[in-house]
């Protein structure tokens, strides 16, 4: 597990932290674009709006679609992603269309039968507005969501009002760069893991690289975040999805992400999803855990009751991945050469999630991390020139 390595870089940080270094105040206050209401509200005057959002579209302490409701905003759908517009769906759970309890609009699943709006859920919508907390990875997937929408949008000649939200992993790029043909719903466009945008930028990278069809009829609007800069370490104030509860888990989520190709667990069924790893018979480690089904979380978490071993990473996370941001691939390639059967480490779902065959064989052939981190290098060197023409911030 290359222990020596982990133990340095750790005291690095600790000796950066200890001589005033690393800044450790916290993030300075932002105002996301949902709670400027006069950039967009005026746009909505008069119109029959749709809304793409889930339990993070929250205007202070009051959800967006509440919002404005109270504002006399006639919203006639709102389209829910993966987790569900109240959010308490966990990853990969099929989503059904119903009506909004509370305030009685017709919920669209947009993570269910179909991954876009179609032409009918579009037919009595003027203007349509995506508020969605993301948290900067490529597999995470409100982003394939927000092309989806944005695609649906640009067929009907809509406008589309993107309100901006920062983005805790934007002080960072790093990754394999998407190969398109491992393309699917946790990838859809050739950008890294780790790709250091809002989602508002993102929106109008997928429009100006002409990823969408019809993207010249794309009415885009970005109603940005004030007082915001990509090196902020922005504290979510509500978690993002029912197993990233943390700002540890959303710093390792990059990294961890990757054992869900594996037979590796990451915690999900635990009350720390994404700050472990390890599984049954592991002969390295310190930590123990025992996955259970966890209503609305984890209902059939990967080694669901058997005690598996590992490591605890919420320390490593805070004291160097908040400050040193990079895709660590020290544990997955690890915990490669730790597992008794090689060949059944590595499932189905593992290049889809890194968006190329390569790094599974670069990791079975025993290329070294450096060696990897150097071929991931002119990919990288291009998607940040075509990032910086959509940077807003």
């Amino acid at each position: 597990m290359n222990k020596n390595l982990l133990f340095a870089k750790l005291l690095l940080a600790f000796l950066l932290m200890s001589f005033g270094l690393y800044s450790q105040s916290e993030t300075p206050k932002v105002v996301v674009g949902a709670v400027r209401l006069s950039g967009y509200l005026p746009n909505l005057e008069g119109k029959k709006v749709g809304v793409v959002t889930n339990h993070t579209g929250m205007v202070g302490e009051t959800h967006l679609v509440d919002t404005l409701r109270s504002l006399g905003v006639e919203i006639v759908k709102v389209f829910a992603p993966e987790h569900g517009f109240r959010g308490e769906a966990e990853a990969g759970a099929k989503i059904a269309n119903e009506i909004d309890s509370k305030t009685g609009i017709p919920i669209v699943s947009l993570y269910g039968k179909k991954k876009k709006p179609s032409e009918n859920d579009m037919q009595d919508i003027e203007k349509m507005i995506f508020d969605i907390q993301d948290v900067g990875c490529r597999f995470y997937t409100y982003i394939s969501t927000l092309h989806y929408v944005m695609e649906a949008c640009a067929e009907k000649g809509i406008e589309l009002i993107v309100l901006d939200r920062p983005n805790p992993n934007a002080y960072y790029i790093d990754g394999p760069v998407l190969d398109t043909n491992f393309r699917s719903f946790v990838g859809m466009h050739p950008v890294p893991i780790v790709y250091g945008m809002t989602i508002g930028e993102y929106a109008q990278m997928i429009k100006g690289e002409k990823w969408i069809a019809k993207s010249s009829s794309c009415y885009l609007t970005i109603v940005p975040i004030e007082n915001y800069n990509h090196n902020i370490r922005y504290q979510l104030p509500i978690a993002p999805s029912p197993n990233l509860p943390t700002m540890s888990s959303i710093y390792l989520y990059p990294s961890l992400c990757l054992f869900e190709g594996t037979d590796v667990s990451v915690g999900r069924g635990t009350d720390n999803p994404f700050e472990v790893i390890g599984f049954p018979g592991l002969q390295v480690g310190n930590h123990e855990f025992t996955p259970k089904t966890i209503k609305g979380k984890s209902e059939n978490p990967p080694h669901k009751n058997k005690k598996c071993k590992g490591f605890h990473l919420k320390a490593f996370s805070d004291t160097y991945l908040k400050f040193n941001g990079e895709i660590y691939l020290y544990w997955l390639k690890g915990m490669y050469e730790e597992f008794p059967n090689k060949d059944l480490y590595f499932n189905d779902f593992f290049d889809k999630l890194a968006g190329t065959d390569e790094l599974r064989l670069q990791i079975r052939n025993g290329v070294t991390i450096d060696e990897i981190k150097k071929s991931w290098k002119p990919d990288l060197e291009n998607f940040k020139m075509i990032r910086n023409k959509y940077l807003l911030y």
